[in-house]
């Protein structure tokens, strides 16, 4: 049978598409034709098969369907003209709170303060000014630093003595770069997701000769210092009452070892943790989540439903409302009517989740509004499910058939005010990877995949803290090269005020 997953075409796309149009067609005639003529039972059972067979053709179609038109998951966006005028902004100036400000006066010479009128002198009228603003670029520029310490020696020959220096952050003991300058390829790579060559070229002509390898030497230096602040971090995610989990494929271009590796993420509402596995399975789940006994928050892939009901001193999972929506969306344009009805009910839900504030104060109000109308929403989608009447093999009984099988999970929040609506989060917190991944493609050997893990997680919940991520990893690795084994984390940086927020 023909798989349409892996048509790529349009033109055939679209004459598969006319053909198993027409074979529907042929094939609901003849059912009509069968229902008329056969009324015993053996033509009761031929009416089944044919409605099976048509159950797969259309399940067939709307695959095709799906891959000539990709659907958002926003809901009604009009045509792309609509779209742009709606969302047309001015192009007055933007405020700028983040740069800093370089006052620069300019007064008349004394031969021009003459009036043009008189010719009397012309005095400054206090402090007004006539203000414009310009907004310019200082350009990086590499610096060799040379420390010139200058020996001291006795006339009596007895001792030689040496100045001492300032006191610098070097990566690595003996090396020549400073930690600023690790830092700054660090936060290129993989918070601006610029290859190591490419860096390489800039460098270049900015006037610093230097090659890759050296690059490398720096990041993994760097990962040496912040191992341990790393790891922390896995330990402070563990301490969370519910944690979101998902994961996305990671190339290694090793042909020693396999290449499709896997990203697994763990994220809660200030942290995110990278890790990356040569496989995706149960055995994984258990190391990363050895003794957690919270919930979590995933799309329901097989892998953490098993350990789940490994035993009582495993955690709860919850499932992802967003996933279910989305195979609706996908549906909306094949089954308008039923996926209409449903998606407006999931809209309520979310409704009722923003009507209440998202600060951890706001639990009993939210396990309120979700015990009392909430869990009538919910009632309401299930009695929807339960009313349809669709071939199994349709895309639409298909969706129904995830969201039943995921129904322990999702319904969890009503009992649970901690439980989330869904792991957004964490999909939110796998960008950086997935860009990554695009533009780099990936690791060049297993001892990569540990340095773009650690990279990846410091930064993103520095981004999640509020806390600029060249900063806080400056703060890190000077702290760690100073007293090794030192542990930094972005929450570490926070005022009081801040980490109650957060």
């Amino acid at each position: 049978m023909l798989d349409v997953d892996r048509i790529t075409d349009f033109d055939q796309l679209k004459q598969v598409t006319r053909l198993l149009h027409q074979e529907n067609q042929r094939l609901h005639e003849r059912l009509i034709a069968l229902t008329r003529e056969l009324a015993t039972l053996r033509g009761e059972q031929a009416q089944g098969r044919l409605a099976l067979e048509i159950g797969k053709l259309q399940s067939q179609m709307e695959a095709v369907q799906r891959q000539l038109e990709k659907v958002s998951e926003k809901r009604g966006a009009g045509s792309r003209a609509e779209r742009s005028e709606s969302h047309r902004q001015g192009h007055g100036p933007r405020l700028q709170p983040k740069l800093p400000i370089e006052e620069r006066v300019y007064e008349l010479a004394a031969d021009e303060r003459v009036c043009p009128t008189c010719a009397g002198q012309l005095e400054e009228m206090g402090e007004q000014f006539e203000e414009t603003d310009e907004i310019t670029v200082v350009q990086r520029q590499f610096l060799l630093v040379r420390h010139r310490r200058r020996k001291y020696r006795c006339r009596c020959n007895g001792a030689v003595v040496t100045a001492r220096g300032p006191r610098g952050h070097l990566v690595r003991r003996g090396g020549r770069y400073s930690v600023e300058f690790a830092v700054e390829v660090a936060v290129d790579k993989y918070l601006h997701h610029l290859p190591l060559d490419r860096q390489q070229r800039m460098m270049r002509q900015q006037g610093l000769v230097i090659d890759t390898q050296t690059l490398w030497d720096q990041l993994f230096g760097l990962y040496g210092h912040l191992g341990p602040s790393y790891e922390a971090l896995l330990e402070r995610i563990l301490r969370s009452a519910q944690i979101g989990a998902d994961e996305t494929w990671w190339r290694l271009m090793d042909r020693k070892l396999s290449r499709k590796w896997w990203d697994w993420c763990l994220a809660t509402r200030d942290s995110v943790y990278h890790r990356i596995y040569p496989q995706r399975s149960a055995a994984v789940v258990e190391q990363l989540l050895s003794g957690y006994e919270g919930v979590v928050m995933s799309d329901g892939f097989a892998a953490y439903e098993t350990l789940a009901r490994a035993g009582p001193a495993r955690y709860r999972s919850a499932h992802c409302w967003a996933h279910v929506r989305r195979k609706f969306i996908e549906l909306e344009p094949l089954y308008p009517d039923d996926c209409a009805e449903v998606l407006d009910l999931i809209g309520e839900l979310y409704g009722l989740e923003k009507s209440v504030p998202d600060t951890a104060e706001a639990l009993g109000l939210r396990h309120k509004v979700r015990d009392e109308r909430s869990r009538a929403v919910v009632g309401r989608i299930r009695d929807w499910a339960i009313r349809q009447r669709s071939s199994p093999q349709s895309g639409l009984r298909q969706a129904i058939d995830y969201m039943f099988k995921l129904w322990p999970g999702l319904t969890r929040f009503l009992d649970d005010p901690a439980v989330s609506l869904d792991n957004n989060a964490t999909e939110r917190a796998l960008r950086g990877v997935v860009l990554g991944r695009k533009i780099h493609y990936g690791s060049r050997s297993e001892r990569g995949t540990r340095v773009a893990a650690l990279f990846y997680s410091l930064i993103e919940t520095a981004k999640l803290c509020g806390v600029e991520p060249k900063d806080y990893l400056l703060r890190a690795a000077r702290a760690a090269i100073d007293e090794p084994g030192t542990v930094l984390l972005p929450h570490d940086l926070l005022t009081a005020d801040e980490a109650s927020a957060a």
